[in-house]
């Protein structure tokens, strides 16, 4: 008996594409990265906003590392927090700001703001902290009115001379550099424009007046440092 005929199919296997395999993720990352950094590939918006999340970035981490290990940061947190004011790190915000500034105090919110981007090093951040913290001391330990020029004048002195504001090398880097009496001229100066930005402020020359009256008693006000940081 004959067995049945089996037909010898083929199994032709399917046609492979010929387009080239896709870059592994990481790589096409590290290419859209190169791309908003160099500007090459990507519109002026994309680069400016990709600048803008890194300035960011770079404040967060640098706020959180002053905030634990920076001798004079810890310090006016552990006095804020004897008024029984605490701050946490969300009470200070990184964002994109005026250039012109490095961070200000908010007395509605009690919360302060880093302007990224405007640090040129870590230095220069902490002591922006420290001056902004002064000035939240102020707030709840001596309930500042910042409409009363000469409330406001006394915080900005005390402010500018306690948190290294007006060391010589910062002045020379602004471009003042003089040998007598540097730090009370340089705490004067910013104290007077500080105050004639206050909306209350009718003019420059009310600002100088406000400083003036009260120079004596606030830059001899060290509190709550034993003396000039």
């Amino acid at each position: 008996m004959s067995s049945p005929s089996s037909s010898s199919s083929s199994s032709a296997s399917p046609s492979s594409s010929s387009s080239p395999a896709d870059p592994p993720a990481g790589f096409s990352k590290w290419l859209k990265k190169l791309s908003l950094v160099t500007g090459v590939g990507s519109s002026p918006e994309q680069s400016s906003q990709a600048l803008r999340d890194f300035q960011c970035r770079t404040c967060d981490a640098w706020k959180h590392e002053l905030m634990e290990y920076s001798p004079s940061v810890t310090f006016m947190l552990k006095h804020l927090a004897q008024t029984g004011n605490p701050v946490t790190p969300r009470n200070l915000v990184c964002q994109p700001c005026d250039m012109t500034h490095s961070g200000g105090f908010h007395p509605d919110s009690g919360n302060i703001t880093l302007c990224a981007g405007s640090f040129f090093n870590k230095g220069h951040m902490e002591t922006t902290i420290v001056h902004e913290l002064v000035h939240l001391y102020d707030h709840c330990k001596f309930k500042t009115d910042w409409q009363n020029l000469r409330h406001h004048a006394c915080s900005e002195i005390r402010a500018n001379s306690l948190s290294g504001d007006c060391r010589y090398t910062r002045e020379l880097r602004r471009g003042f550099g003089t040998f007598s009496k540097q730090h009370q001229a340089c705490v004067r100066r910013r104290a007077v424009i500080s105050v004639a930005a206050n909306t209350a402020c009718p003019s420059p020359e009310a600002a100088e007046k406000a400083v003036n009256e009260v120079w004596e008693s606030c830059f001899a006000d060290t509190r709550p440092f034993d003396e000039i940081y």
